[in-house]
C-alpha cells in the first residue's frame, strides 16, 4: 500500500489498516485519527503535522520515523520508535507502555498525563519537555536529556535515571522511591515536596537543587555533590551522606535522624538547631541534638 491508496481508503471510511507497509512513505499533514494501524510499517515516515488523534499504533515499527505530529490519546504500546523524531509532538494522554524510544528526539514535546512505564529511553532527548502527571515507572532512562523539562507530579518509580541529565527540570512533587539515579546530573533543578524513598543518588550532581519539604528517607547520597542545595525541612531519615559535599547547604529544619554524615564536606553548611538537646516537635531525640552537635564542631573544624 501506498500514501496515495492509504489516503483514499481512509476518505471512503476505512480505518482498519492493520500489517500494512508504508516504510518512507510520505504522510506529511493527513489526518487519520482514530485508524488501526497495528503492527504495520511506518519506519522512517513522514508525518510531520498529520493529525493522530487516538490512532493504534500498538506494535508498530516507526523507528526513525518523523512525527512531529498531533497524537493525542494515541495508542503507541509496544510500538519501536528507536531514533524517532517527535519534536514538540502533542501526546496527552497518549500510551507509551514498553515502547522503544531509545535515542528518540521528543525536545518540547508534550506528554502531560501519558503512560511511560516500562519504556526505553535511553540516550532520549526530552529536553524542555512536558511531562506533568507522567507515568514513567519502571522506565529506563540512562542518559536521558531532560534538562529544562516539566516533571511535575510524574511517578518515577524504580525507574533508571543513572547519568541522566536533569539540570533545571522541575519535579515538584514528583514520585522517586526505588529510582536508581547514580550519576544523575539534577544541579539547579526543582524537587521540592519530592517523595524520594529508598532511592540511590549516589554520586549525583545536586549543586543548587532545591528540595524543600522533599522526603529522602533511607536513601544513598553517598559522595552526591549537594553544594549549596536548599533542604529546608527535608527529611533525611536513616540517609547514607558518607563522603557527601554539603559547602553552604541550607538544612534548617531538616530531620537528620540516624543520617550518616561521616566524611561529608558541611563547611558553610546551615544545620538544623540542635537546641538545649530537648526532644524536638518532629520527635528527634536527644542522640540526633548530639548529633548536630559533633556536625556542627566538624563544620566549625573545616573553617
Amino acid at each position: 500500500m501506498d500514501a496515495t491508496e492509504l489516503q483514499q481508503r481512509y476518505a471512503a471510511g476505512e480505518r482498519d489498516f492493520q500489517k500494512v507497509d508504508l516504510s518512507s512513505a510520505f504522510l506529511g499533514g493527513v489526518n487519520l485519527s482514530e485508524a488501526n494501524f497495528r503492527e504495520s510499517d511506518l519506519s522512517g515516515a513522514n508525518l510531520i503535522g498529520a493529525k493522530l488523534v487516538r490512532v493504534n499504533f500498538r506494535e508498530c515499527n516507526l523507528a526513525e520515523a518523523h512525527l512531529e505530529a498531533d497524537l493525542r490519546e494515541a495508542n503507541l504500546i509496544s510500538a519501536n520508535l528507536q531514533s524517532a523524531n517527535m519534536t514538540g509532538a502533542k501526546l496527552m494522554d497518549a500510551s507509551l507502555r514498553a515502547a522503544n524510544l531509545y535515542g528518540a528526539t521528543l525536545k518540547s514535546a508534550d506528554f502531560s498525563s501519558a503512560i511511560l512505564s516500562e519504556a526505553d529511553l535511553r540516550e532520549a532527548d526530552l529536553s524542555r519537555a512536558k511531562l506533568t502527571e507522567c507515568h514513567l515507572g519502571r522506565a529506563k532512562l540512562m542518559k536521558a536529556l531532560l534538562m529544562e523539562a516539566d516533571l511535575q507530579g510524574v511517578n518515577f518509580t524504580n525507574a533508571i535515571l543513572m547519568e541522566a541529565n536533569l539540570h533545571g527540570a522541575n519535579l515538584t512533587g514528583a514520585i522517586l522511591h526505588g529510582v536508581n539515579a547514580s550519576n544523575m546530573d539534577a544541579s539547579d533543578a526543582d524537587l521540592s515536596r519530592a517523595q524520594i524513598n529508598s532511592a540511590n543518588l549516589a554520586s549525583a550532581k545536586l549543586q543548587r537543587a532545591n528540595f524543600r519539604a522533599t522526603n529522602l528517607s533511607w536513601t544513598t547520597l553517598r559522595s552526591a555533590d549537594l553544594t549549596e542545595a536548599k533542604l529546608y525541612r527535608a527529611k533525611l531519615c536513616w540517609s547514607n551522606l558518607i563522603g557527601a559535599t554539603l559547602v553552604n547547604a541550607m538544612l534548617i529544619d531538616a530531620n537528620i535522624h540516624e543520617a550518616n554524615f561521616r566524611n561529608a564536606n558541611l563547611t558553610g553548611a546551615v544545620m538544623p538547631d540542635a537546641g538545649s538537646g530537648e526532644p524536638a516537635k518532629n520527635e528527634a531525640s536527644t542522640h540526633v541534638a548530639d548529633q548536630l552537635r559533633a556536625l556542627q564542631q566538624q563544620i566549625k573544624s573545616r573553617q
